[in-house]
């Protein structure tokens, strides 16, 4: 109750000092204005009337091991249900702050957090403004800032001192299995890094697979995320002692070469607030990352809250980037590493639908 209460009061500030500064519209001889729960202004390069975006409150949770293997396995009762289609939200959202706090404390019957981190909070409630123009699509995600919660099995307890939140965000086609009811979850497998199934160093490198994909990437040498696309099986059973996942069973390039035509990718773009670093790429049979082509981002942190805006390319012609058109929906989902955390440490989103101008879509894209 007492976190609650500090996070309410730095909300409450934060839109007392942003409503004080709203710049009324004129709309024919009548002075209007849209008040916004996102952070307060700041000075800005990326030039938008977020007066004119849309605003939906997304809630992003702390996943604890539970990973696409997890959903598709014995251990979860929803199984069935996502299995014939249904998607996360369906069932879970009104639920996201419970399953985060059951998990991050250790008290989840499912077992899905070893590694207890002390303090560290739940869930996080994330404000998305969306908008966009001819040529891009505007996104400001604006949250509190949590308390710091030391990490007891790290050295100084921070995983990425050099980064005290980092934020991902990642669409997709139906064209990608899973994408259309979890969003990127499809991505994260139990034999990633950090992950209870991560192969070991020296199996990697004597892996034939280590001049293929990239293993000393990301938040250390290991596996990174990957699609169903990419592999010929994936271990859901764990029968007879195997692990979960399918890291070592990579498909020939020609039938990877194929998904990636067959629009079988996820886009993600990732910013790192301490490094100011951009990062656009995809995801199909590893994370590709590149320093950022299609994409600016402009992050703040003011009166206890963050603010980061995103400016992104509504179409591309660069491989592994998904093309925004108008009357397509996507299937759109984040990740915020808060904290100083890093790998699986996050919190993240069920899936949600983004498309331009349409109402029914979580996440709509108003005009400019």
């Amino acid at each position: 109750m007492a976190e609650n209460a500090k996070t309410e009061q730095k909300i409450a500030a934060a839109v007392k000092e942003a409503l004080a500064s709203v710049v009324p519209s004129k709309v024919g001889n009548a002075t209007t204005s849209k008040p916004s729960k996102a952070a307060a202004p700041v000075a800005s390069n990326i030039n938008v009337d977020w007066g004119k975006a849309s605003s939906k409150d997304i809630g992003v949770f702390y996943p604890g091991t539970a990973s696409i293997e997890w959903i598709l396995g014995r251990s979860h009762g929803g199984k069935r249900a996502f299995s014939k289609g249904d998607r996360c939200i369906e069932c879970h959202g009104e639920e996201i702050a419970d399953i985060g706090n059951n998990i991050v404390t250790g008290e989840s019957e499912k077992e899905l957090e070893p590694n207890v981190i002390p303090g560290k909070r739940g869930h996080i409630d994330v404000t998305i403004d969306s908008t966009h123009d001819a040529e891009h699509l505007y996104l400001r995600f604006s949250w509190p800032e949590g308390e710091h919660a030391a990490v007891p099995f790290v050295d100084g307890g921070k995983m990425d001192p050099e980064n005290p939140m980092k934020l991902a965000f990642m669409l997709a086609t139906d064209d990608v299995e899973y994408a259309d009811r979890a969003g990127c979850w499809g991505t994260c497998h139990a034999d990633a890094n950090s992950m209870p199934f991560a192969p070991d160093g020296d199996a990697l490198k004597g892996s034939d697979l280590a001049n293929r994909l990239n293993f000393t990437t990301g938040s250390g040498t290991g596996v990174t995320k990957y699609l169903k696309e990419s592999r010929t099986e994936l271990e859901l059973k764990g029968r007879g002692g195997k692990a979960l996942g399918g890291w070592d069973k990579l498909k020939d390039q020609s039938e990877i070469d194929a998904a990636q035509s067959a629009n079988q990718f996820m886009d993600v773009v990732r910013y790192k607030s301490g490094t100011k670093e951009v990062e656009d790429g995809q995801i199909l049979a590893e994370r590709d990352m590149h320093k950022g082509v299609g994409a600016t981002v402009e992050a703040s942190l003011k009166n206890g809250t963050w603010s980061v805006i995103v400016k992104r390319k509504l179409k591309s012609d660069t491989a592994g980037d998904v093309s925004i058109e108008a009357g397509k929906v996507y299937n759109f989902g984040f990740a915020i590493h808060d904290d100083y955390s890093s790998a699986r440490y996050h919190h993240v989103s069920f899936g949600y639908k983004l498309a331009l101008d349409n109402a029914d879509a979580e996440v709509n894209v108003t005009k400019q």
